[in-house]
């Protein structure tokens, strides 16, 4: 598929496919999802990397999630407050921190970072998904 062509399908969520604390905050987002609104793909996907690409991010140096929404893309903590806009119940008023400044809010992102794979180590294929589910993971 094209760039172009997966640029319609915004919003979209990259995440590290490889990392058991992403994958689990995948499955906790599609629990909490309002609507059926984001696509996914992984970082070391040919669509995510096709998309790093494209926002000249360079995927030797981003392990990070990444939310394209209108033709923007938003890494670490300016995509997770982002995100949380598509979620029922009271996270969309997480969205109210983006008013700070990313370099005070990405130093705790960055701290659990560092960390994420020795505390929930690696996966090798994501999480059983409902059929609903599988269809918006553009890389499955």
């Amino acid at each position: 598929m094209e760039v172009n062509d997966i640029l319609k399908l915004q919003p979209i969520l990259l995440f590290d496919g490889e990392c058991g604390f992403c994958n689990l905050s995948i499955q906790f987002y599609l629990k909490r999802e309002r609507k059926k609104a984001l696509k996914f793909a992984s970082l070391q996907s040919e669509t995510g990397k096709s998309l790093l690409n494209y926002f000249e991010i360079d995927p030797a140096k981003m392990d990070s999630l990444v939310l394209i929404r209108n033709n923007q893309a938003f890494v670490k903590t300016c995509a997770i407050l982002r995100i949380t806009t598509y979620m029922k119940g009271i996270w969309p008023v997480m969205a109210v921190f983006i008013v700070f400044p990313p370099f005070m809010r990405n130093w705790v992102y960055d701290w659990i970072a560092k960390r994420r794979m020795k505390w929930f180590g690696r996966v090798e294929h994501c999480a059983l998904l409902k059929q609903e589910d599988k269809q918006r993971f553009l890389d499955l």
